[in-house]
């Protein structure tokens, strides 16, 4: 929800020193972050096996559905013969795995091809350009650079509405989010910023934003 980038090296400090277990939450990161898109160990150049368990959705960076954990054999077999969703849930159907094999292939370059880099670099570009340019345009924006969640802080839970009603006008397909999602004065706007993106696209965005952050007083 804030675009934070987690300090894990500092994480698995204190993981050791209390010799506990790590759980990391990689549904926005990877794909996305790191020079090689492999998320937030890639980002900090930690070991993935310095992590206990790693979970992960397809439905982002894969452009499928279901998720995955990964960890070690045991617990991943003790996770396949006792879960909820292995035991009473059905499972992707084949299509779906394809899709989420084929996108990892695509972004690892497997087969020699460097589409998968070029787009890795292309959302950091694009998420860092979106962010700088609201940044100068007055916004409030919270979360961290090469993040492609970029939430945009509204405060107040009346123009939450009004926001939509107006990004919707301007052809902007975002999202607002108020209570619960977010405490009751932290309501926002959450924009998720793409490879396919072009830079004509983001500067409109920036400009649609403009107005309507003059619109609602929302320049803070």
């Amino acid at each position: 929800m804030e675009g934070v980038i987690c300090r894990l090296p500092e994480v698995i400090r204190i993981k050791k020193k209390y010799r506990c277990y790590l759980y990391v939450d990689e549904a926005h990161s990877i794909g996305a972050l790191g020079p090689h898109g492999k998320g937030v160990c890639d980002h900090w150049g930690v070991d993935p096996a310095e992590v206990d368990l790693l979970m992960g959705t397809f439905t982002k960076s894969f452009a499928s559905v279901g998720g995955y954990i990964a960890g070690d054999a045991k617990v991943i077999k003790y996770l396949r013969s006792g879960s909820f969703g292995q035991t009473s849930e059905t499972s992707m159907v084949p299509g779906t795995c394809q899709q989420a094999i084929s996108a990892l292939e695509l972004i690892i370059g497997k087969g020699g091809t460097d589409i998968g880099q070029k787009k890795i670099q292309q959302l950091r570009d694009n998420s860092n350009f979106f962010r700088n340019a609201l940044i100068q345009r007055g916004f409030r924006v919270v979360g961290d650079p090469d993040s492609p969640i970029i939430p945009v802080l509204i405060f107040y839970p009346a123009k939450i509405a009004a926001f939509s009603r107006e990004a919707t006008a301007r052809k902007l397909a975002l999202v607002v989010v108020g209570y619960p999602a977010t405490p009751i004065l932290l309501s926002r706007v959450r924009v998720c910023i793409s490879a396919a993106h072009t830079r004509e696209d983001l500067e409109r965005a920036v400009e649609a934003f403009d107005e309507i952050g003059t619109l609602l007083a929302i320049k803070y």
